[in-house]
């Protein structure tokens, strides 16, 4: 059924679940939202299962007309949130009527936004997820007069996340990362130069990739036979600048890489824009298992 009407859709607004698995032998990567944490999140303050179909919503400047009764929460970036021009929380079950307007402005503090609907949006599926991935012509950004479906019109029970839960968004952030196997490739003042210095969102940011700027990382590697990428895969180009794998990188590549940059830690990554700042920090296999395990345990419990 029809909930809403598109009266302005951002400059990048799509459908996202958590992702396309199982189909990188086929080319196609996995899309999903930048920020797991707050796309879980939001789904969860509207009581629905956390991969239903959501928006993630690219710096702002979304607005809805609403066509049946229902239930939203915005989470994600720093966004002014109105209904019928009436100032609303984030991270905050809200209620919706026939014609109310829904205004999400855009971000002064992040990068990404999510707007979750009780029971889910109504979105096409291609190899069994809704996830869009632009560059792979699946699925298309939000246009303006579009329609969105959900599967139900319902209100649910109202909820929010305590101040002190919500995560907190910075301009400067730290990033835990495991060593892979090309990693011994490098010198070790290669290794010396990434987890000392401090690196610069370039202006080449997307959903693909991160580039960074900062100190070179000298190795004789150039490039290597291509192979399949892990998302949060540090790679390093030529000219010696590391590039974090987003979620709709390239399925292989043949630059070498350094390690990858724990999940967890790619929400934080996911939030910031051009001129932020990243430091690097290496740890163990063993204790990135236990960072993610009680990152979801966190999660789930966390309504």
């Amino acid at each position: 059924m029809k909930l809403f009407s598109v009266l302005q859709p951002g400059p990048l607004t799509t459908f996202q679940d958590l992702g396309r698995t199982g189909q990188m032998a086929l080319g196609l990567t996995e899309g999903g939202p930048m920020d797991v944490r707050s796309f879980v999140i939001a789904n969860q303050l509207v009581s629905n299962d956390i991969n239903k179909t959501a928006l993630e919503i690219t710096l702002g400047g979304l607005t809805l007309q609403c066509l049946a009764p229902c239930s939203v929460a915005v989470t994600g970036a720093f966004s002014p949130v109105s209904i019928n021009g009436k100032p609303q929380s984030l991270w905050k079950t809200l209620k919706l009527k026939p014609n109310d307007t829904l205004e999400i402005g855009f971000a002064a503090l992040g990068a990404r936004s999510y707007l979750a609907v009780s029971s889910g949006f109504d979105a096409p599926a291609w190899f069994e997820s809704s996830a869009t991935v632009v560059r792979e012509n699946i699925g298309k950004p939000l246009v303006k007069e579009q329609q969105l479906s959900g599967h139900e019109s319902y209100h649910c029970e109202e909820l929010s996340l305590p101040y002190l839960q919500q995560p907190q968004l910075k301009k400067q952030v730290e990033l835990r990362y495991i060593r892979g196997y090309q990693a011994k490739q490098f010198p070790e003042l290669a290794h010396s130069v990434f987890t000392t210095g401090q690196y610069t969102l370039s202006k080449q940011i997307d959903r693909m990739g991160f580039r960074l700027e900062g100190a070179v990382i000298n190795s004789d590697l150039r490039e290597l036979y291509s192979e399949g990428i892990a998302r949060g895969a540090i790679q390093v180009t030529g000219a010696g600048q590391p590039i974090i794998m987003m979620r709709d990188r390239q399925t292989i590549g043949g630059y070498p890489k350094l390690g990858s940059v724990i999940s967890p830690d790619l929400d934080k990554l996911a939030q910031l824009t051009q001129g932020a700042t990243v430091t690097f920090v290496p740890i163990s296999a063993d204790e990135a298992i236990r960072i993610y395990r009680d990152y979801w345990q966190a999660l789930l419990d966390l309504l």
